[in-house]
């Protein structure tokens, strides 16, 4: 029983931690835009695989004109 005496008092504290770093989370723009990260990720992928293919071909026409 006297364990309660520490616990309620710890879990108090880390439910108030939780709740600020929510707050702070949100007051920083942390949850402004949830989409876009996730979409620009799969567009640079595939944007540098076209550009490398096509520095690929490039560098080909080249040595192949020469």
């Amino acid at each position: 029983m006297e364990i309660l005496y520490l616990m309620v008092p710890l879990g108090l504290v880390l439910v108030a931690l939780g709740v600020w770093a929510f707050f702070w989370a949100v007051g920083s723009g942390q949850f402004d835009d949830l989409d876009s990260p996730g979409w620009s990720v799969l567009a640079d992928e595939t944007k540098k695989h076209k550009d490398d293919a096509l520095q690929g071909d490039n560098e080909e026409r080249e040595s192949k004109g020469k």
